[in-house]
């Protein structure tokens, strides 16, 4: 066989490999979604055989795709009894403009650590985002967020002083802090402006929420208006990834012309 024989046939193998990692991320996606919305009765996944006819690919794309889903917590693949569905992701709505206990009400109990309170100094940042005068201090808290006990989310909430004074009065341990606010406030709230995004678990993130230095977290921003349209609360919430999925419906308009 001449060199160019083996480039030829080394350039073959890696396109093979390519195209069982493309179509192992492509049954993978499929399989998570069932995993997450609890598809599997008992918690099993279909045999390999089955899931080789239901994918119309290999054995070994199913496993590697089987390996996705591992690597990520979801499944557990065990020895003469098949793979099995381990973890389960809890769902955080898009669409309506609810505190977290509000949320996740039917998957469980949530219970608030409050770890830090207090007035500070904000950055121009978050003092242009919240209008607040310049010199004027506004409320911070800082939550650890669990559900049935397990660690969920990392809260840090900028508050209006005239509505942040106040809420440190009441009971953060046991309440979301918008129903909290709604009843100060004298009205409803309105709307937010949410950002969400994947980032990096710093040092202090990762030991708070008992997970991996480096791993990734799902960052939510949230900027929420009273009614009226002030805004009043400001909101970098760091989720663990592995314990939640977002979700939302969205509508198509015309563009505008």
């Amino acid at each position: 066989m001449t060199r160019r024989d083996n480039a030829a046939e080394a350039l073959t193998l890696a396109d093979a490999r390519r195209l069982r990692a493309d179509r192992a991320r492509q049954v993978a996606d499929v399989l998570r979604r069932q995993v997450l919305h609890g598809a599997f009765r008992g918690g099993a996944l279909p045999a390999e055989a089955d899931l080789v006819r239901e994918f119309g690919t290999s054995r070994n794309t199913v496993r590697e795709a089987l390996d996705l889903l591992r690597a990520e917590g979801l499944v557990e693949r065990c020895p003469g009894v098949g793979t099995l569905a381990v973890a389960e992701k809890y769902p955080h709505g898009l669409e309506r403009l609810l505190g977290l206990a509000e949320t996740l009400r039917e998957h469980g109990e949530v219970a608030n650590e409050v770890r830090m309170t207090g007035l500070i100094m904000p950055s121009r940042e978050i003092r242009s985002r919240l209008r607040v005068p310049e010199g004027e201090p506004v409320v911070y808290i800082e939550r650890l967020r669990r559900l049935n006990g397990l660690p969920l989310s990392l809260d840090l909430t900028y508050v209006s002083r005239d509505l942040g004074e106040p809420l440190l009065a009441e009971d953060l341990a046991h309440n979301d802090i918008f129903v909290l606010l709604e009843g100060i406030a004298g009205q409803p709230l309105g709307r937010a402006d949410v950002t969400l995004e994947a980032v990096n678990a710093d040092p202090h993130s990762a030991a708070t929420l008992d997970a991996p230095r480096g791993t990734a977290l799902l960052m939510l921003e949230r900027l929420t208006h009273l009614a009226d349209g002030r805004p009043v609360d400001l909101e970098y919430i760091r989720f663990r990834g592995d314990r939640i999925t977002m979700s939302g419906s969205m509508s198509r308009t015309p563009p505008p012309l």
